[in-house]
């Protein structure tokens, strides 16, 4: 035997997982939250608040959670002021990028994805520079008018690479690319 217990190797596991789950709740946490904040408590009311419970519920978010995210910001006790910014930028083979965030801090995020970005062969463009080729879909969902397709490997793997990293950041909430799947 290697000595590795069973149970060691399941609370190795476990802990990824909540790890993983923790984060995606972060994530609709925040959603919820602005959703709340910013056109009231009632789902019935606010659509977007609706929308957001919907994607939490889909990913297992307990209704205990939920309830007690839009009391906390629905009814003034939160001290957090969370604001929705979109970013626009270009990856690595010139594929055109939307990434729509959820922050406390604007000049921080900016800062995180601009290094994100430049760091894997991309760059923050200017607003309006990249928007101009997406359509803004029923609920949110950006389509992209003019899809590209990337067939060299390596730029491929860079942008993988950059997608990853700003998936990781937990201000980010939706990464939208016109690269064609």
């Amino acid at each position: 035997m290697s000595g590795h217990s069973k149970w060691s190797q399941i609370k190795h596991k476990k802990a990824l997982t909540d790890a993983k789950k923790a984060k995606i709740f972060s994530k609709f946490a925040r959603l919820i939250g602005v959703a709340a904040r910013e056109k009231g408590p009632d789902p019935a009311k606010n659509p977007s608040l609706a929308q957001a419970i919907e994607r939490a519920r889909a990913v297992n978010m307990p209704n205990d959670n939920i309830e007690r995210i839009i009391k906390k910001y629905s009814g003034g006790e939160s001290q957090e002021k969370f604001e929705e910014i979109v970013f626009e930028g270009y990856g690595p083979g010139g594929v055109a990028l939307i990434i729509e965030t959820i922050t406390d801090s604007r000049n921080r995020i900016s800062q995180e994805i601009r290094h994100i970005l430049s760091s894997r062969g991309g760059n923050l463009a200017t607003p309006g520079s990249v928007m101009w080729s997406f359509e803004k879909q029923k609920g949110g969902g950006y389509a992209a008018k003019y899809p590209l397709v990337v067939e060299d490997l390596a730029i491929q793997e860079k942008l993988e690479s950059l997608l990853e990293a700003l998936d990781d950041n937990d201000d980010v909430q939706e990464i939208y690319s016109n690269l064609q799947s």
